[in-house]
């Protein structure tokens, strides 16, 4: 979501937030947020020609592109985001963002992006996220046209045709805030319950 954004209005909400989520989260090594099955919401994501730098790899800059179509795409069609300012009674700011990368990814491979959420806030969300590459294999998975569409969750057969560590873990952190004065705003009760619905077990 790639909105201007006076940084003095976040600060507070960026220290709180943060302050939040490192003294209530479970300690979870690096291991666990690899494993395909620590996510429960997953979205093929089709790399471009102009996403490899010279190296021949995903620049890494984009990665952050991957995972904010991942978090909106998820947020729009499950959780009833609006994204219209003019029409919408709060927005979302990303006050955090971190990748760790464990393999590289290159054009035109298509991996596959996984969400989950770590921990909802009174106005903030933390999410997880990661990559994984298909399984180097000569037959080819089939992703129906509703897969890229609206993505698709644990019980989706096709699955297992990606690898079982994921290549990217990214985490990110959403704070939600009023339109007109850029408060930080309470979650809907709807708009929890699709978090809810991709939240990691404690």
């Amino acid at each position: 979501m790639k909105l201007f954004v006076n940084l003095r209005t976040l600060r507070l909400p960026y220290i709180s937030v943060r302050h939040a989520v490192n003294s209530t989260q479970p300690t979870r090594n690096v291991d666990f947020y690899r494993q395909r099955t620590t996510y429960s919401y997953f979205l093929p994501i089709q790399t471009r020609w102009q996403d490899n730098d010279q190296y021949g790899h995903v620049n890494n800059a984009v990665y952050h592109g991957y995972f904010d179509t991942l978090i909106n795409h998820y947020l729009i069609r499950y959780c009833g985001l609006n994204t219209n300012r003019l029409s919408s009674s709060m927005v979302g700011f990303i006050v955090t963002n971190q990748c760790s990368f464990h393999k590289p990814v290159k054009f035109p491979e298509n991996p596959l992006a996984s969400l989950a959420v770590e921990k909802i806030g009174r106005s903030s969300v933390h999410y997880r996220m990661a990559l994984f590459n298909q399984v180097p294999t000569k037959k080819s998975i089939s992703i129906h046209f509703n897969i890229l569409n609206d993505g698709c969750f644990s019980d989706w057969s096709a699955l297992e045709g990606f690898e079982s560590l994921a290549c990217t873990t990214a985490m990110s952190t959403h704070v939600f805030v009023d339109t007109m004065s850029e408060k930080p705003k309470e979650l809907p009760e709807g708009f929890k319950k699709g978090l809810q619905k991709i939240m990691i077990p404690l």
